[in-house]
C-alpha cells in the first residue's frame, strides 16, 4: 500500500513541477511550424550523414530566409533528398544543431521523450546505485541535446543551456526529462544560463532561477561515491559541481590509504575529500578562489562523521597554482600522491600552443614536489587538445624537469558522460609515478 501511495505522490508531483514548467515559460516564443530548407557543402554532408552534431555557417551553401533562433531546419543533400533536421541558431557560428540525420522524422513531444528516454537508460546504472545521487542526465550532443545539458543533484535537476535555440523547445524538453524522473523523483528545477545566450534570453528567464518546484537560496546536497557533497546550482561554475570527474576521484582515492596527498585546482575539494575518505593520512588543498577552499573545508564538515576524514588533517594554500608548486619545489616539500586537475586551458584554437606548454610546466613541476615512489595524476579538460598531445605533454614537461613518468593508468568519461563525436571527447587523465632520472658522472 504504502509503495502504490509513493508511486502516486510521485505521478501527482511531476505533474506538478511539469504545470509549473509550463507557467514558468509560458511568455516564451514557442516553435515555428516552418520549416528552413538549407544546403550545405559535400564535405559537410558527410560529417552530417556520419553522426557530427554541428553545421558551421561557412559550410551553408542556401538557406531560405526568415529563419529565427530555435526554427527546425531541414537540410537536403545534393540530390535535393532530406539529410538530417536541426536547430538554427543564427547567433552562433554552429548554425546548425543537428537533432536526426537519415529518415525524415518529426520533432515533437514524442520526438522530445524518446530522446530523454535514451539517455536515461544510459545511466540505468547510476539511478541503481544509492551512493551517488548526483550525476549528468542529458550530455549535450552525446545525448542528442546539443548546446543543453543537464545534471541531477539528488531531487533537484539543473538544467543549463548553452544555445539560444533551445529556448522555443525547452518546455517540451522538461516536460520530457521531468517524465524519465518519476520514479527518482524531482523536487526542484533551476535554470543556468551561459554567458554566450544571456544576451538573447527572454526577459522571463534569468541566470540561477528556480523555474518549478520548491525555492532554494543556498547549495544542495548529494551523494558521489558514498561521500556528502554541497552543489552551488544556483550561482555556481558550470551546473554547482564538475561531475564529470567522478570517476578519476574514485582512481584517485586507490593510491590515497596512508598518504600525503596533494590537490591542486582543488575547487570544491571533490579529489580532497575522496582522498581523505580513503584514508590519506593529510589533504593539501590548493586553488586561487579563497571561496573554493571554504567549500573544501565545508565538504569536509559534511563528512565529518566519517572517521578516516576526521583522522585526516586537512590544510590549504588560496593561491596561483604555478607559483605554488615551484614555491613547494624550492622548499623540497614533497608528497606522496599528487593531483593536477587544471580548468581548461585552451577555449579557442589558438590557445593550444600555450595550453601544451601549460600542461607540461605542471607535470614538471608536480613530478618535482611527488615523493620518491609517489603517484601523480594530471588531468585535463580541454577538448582541443587531444588525449595523444596530452600524454605527450606530461611526458615531456617531466623529462624537462629530469624525471621519467610512466603512466600506470588512463582514464576518461565516465558513464554519464558519453562521447558520440570527436569533439565531444575532452576529459582525459594519465596516473604514473614519476623517477628521477640518474645523474649522469
Amino acid at each position: 500500500m504504502l509503495v502504490g501511495s509513493n508511486k502516486a505522490l510521485s505521478c501527482c508531483l511531476m505533474t506538478t513541477l511539469a504545470d509549473e514548467i509550463d507557467t514558468a515559460l509560458a511568455h516564451v516564443e514557442k516553435p515555428s511550424s516552418s520549416r528552413l530548407a538549407v544546403k550545405v557543402s559535400r564535405d559537410a554532408e558527410r560529417q552530417i550523414r556520419g553522426g557530427h552534431p554541428w553545421v558551421f555557417d561557412r559550410a551553408i551553401s542556401s538557406i531560405s530566409d526568415g529563419g529565427t533562433s530555435g526554427d527546425l531546419a531541414v537540410v537536403f543533400d545534393h540530390d535535393r533528398a532530406f539529410c538530417a533536421i536541426g536547430l538554427y541558431d543564427p547567433d552562433s557560428p554552429i548554425r546548425l544543431k543537428i537533432l536526426h540525420q537519415g529518415k525524415p522524422a518529426t520533432i515533437d513531444d514524442s520526438f522530445w521523450a524518446a530522446r530523454a528516454r535514451e539517455a536515461h537508460d544510459r545511466r540505468a546504472s547510476l539511478f541503481a546505485d544509492r551512493r551517488t545521487t548526483g550525476f549528468r542526465l542529458i550530455n549535450g550532443e552525446n545525448d542528442g541535446f546539443p548546446g543543453l545539458v543537464a545534471d541531477l543533484y539528488a531531487t533537484t535537476l539543473v538544467v543549463k543551456v548553452y544555445s539560444s535555440a533551445w529556448f522555443p523547445h525547452l518546455a517540451s524538453v522538461l516536460r520530457a526529462v521531468l517524465d524519465t524522473l518519476g520514479e527518482a523523483g524531482c523536487t526542484r528545477v533551476v535554470l543556468r544560463l551561459s554567458r554566450a545566450v544571456l544576451p538573447d534570453a527572454p526577459d522571463s528567464l534569468h541566470d540561477g532561477s528556480v523555474l518549478a518546484g520548491e525555492h532554494l537560496e543556498g547549495v544542495v546536497e548529494f551523494l558521489e561515491n558514498g561521500l556528502r557533497f554541497n552543489a552551488d546550482v544556483l550561482v555556481g561554475q558550470k551546473t554547482g559541481y564538475f561531475l564529470d570527474q567522478r570517476d578519476n576521484r574514485k582512481l584517485a582515492a586507490e593510491y590515497a590509504k596512508g598518504a600525503d596527498v596533494l590537490d591542486v585546482f582543488s575547487c570544491s575539494g571533490g579529489f580532497s575529500i575522496t582522498a581523505a575518505a580513503a584514508g590519506a593520512k593529510s589533504v593539501h588543498s590548493v586553488d586561487i578562489s579563497p571561496h573554493a577552499i571554504k567549500e573544501v573545508f565545508d565538504n569536509r564538515r559534511l563528512n565529518i562523521e566519517n572517521p578516516k576524514v576526521e583522522a585526516c588533517h586537512f590544510d590549504s594554500t588560496v593561491g596561483d597554482a604555478f607559483e605554488i608548486l615551484e614555491g613547494f619545489a624550492r622548499e623540497g616539500r614533497q608528497f606522496d600522491l599528487v593531483i593536477i586537475d587544471p580548468p581548461s586551458f585552451a577555449s579557442k584554437k589558438r590557445h593550444i600552443d600555450n595550453a601544451v606548454i601549460a600542461y607540461k610546466r605542471l607535470a614538471g613541476l608536480g613530478a618535482r614536489v611527488t615523493k620518491p615512489g609517489g603517484m601523480m595524476l594530471q588531468a585535463s579538460c580541454s577538448s582541443r587538445v587531444t588525449t595523444d598531445v596530452f600524454r605527450d605533454a606530461v611526458r615531456q614537461g617531466a623529462s624537462a624537469a629530469g624525471y621519467e613518468f610512466s603512466f600506470d593508468r588512463y582514464s576518461d568519461h565516465g558513464i554519464d558522460h558519453p562521447v558520440s563525436f570527436p569533439e565531444g571527447s575532452y576529459l582525459k587523465a594519465a596516473a604514473g609515478r614519476p623517477r628521477r632520472r640518474p645523474r649522469r658522472r
